[in-house]
């Protein structure tokens, strides 16, 4: 089989071709025997081709582009990495102590919670709009904090 499949598509391919048969006969088995396998099993391996054909036809594989590594580096992290992470942590972590009680409860409940604006506003006894301004508000001084 796996010769069979090697000629006609490519390599990466062949194995997973090969277990499609298999699945095939196997769920083929319980119908009864079969009179010459060998031939039987070429027709089913044939048939596997063809819907590969048609599938990849359909799904416009040629087309696709494959997943390399050069497509998506690994960024190494490097302590030089690690440090600048930790320092703009510490930055966040300050900034956030900066702001109001009212403004960081909301941003904390919002970012870190995951709470909805609606669901911080009955929280905290405010506005939907009021909880939107908090976080407005934490958000352009983190940014300025973070930029600096």
């Amino acid at each position: 089989m796996r010769s069979f499949f090697a000629k006609r598509v490519c390599s990466h391919d062949v194995e997973d071709m090969v277990q499609e048969v298999a699945l095939r006969m196997q769920v083929r088995r319980a119908r009864g025997a079969i009179e010459n396998v060998e031939a039987y099993l070429f027709q089913v391996a044939q048939s596997v081709l063809t819907d590969r054909g048609r599938r990849d036809q359909v799904r416009h594989r040629s087309r696709h582009e494959p997943l390399e590594e050069a497509h998506h580096p690994h960024e190494e992290i490097s302590p030089a990495r690690v440090l600048e992470g930790r320092e703009q942590l510490a930055i966040v972590i300050a900034a956030l102590e900066e702001l109001p009680d009212r403004t960081r409860q909301a941003f904390v409940l919002h970012r870190f919670q995951e709470m909805s604006y609606a669901g911080i506003a009955r929280h905290m006894g405010v506005s939907v709009s009021a909880v939107e301004k908090h976080i407005m508000k934490a958000i352009k001084h983190l940014a300025a904090r973070l930029s600096e």
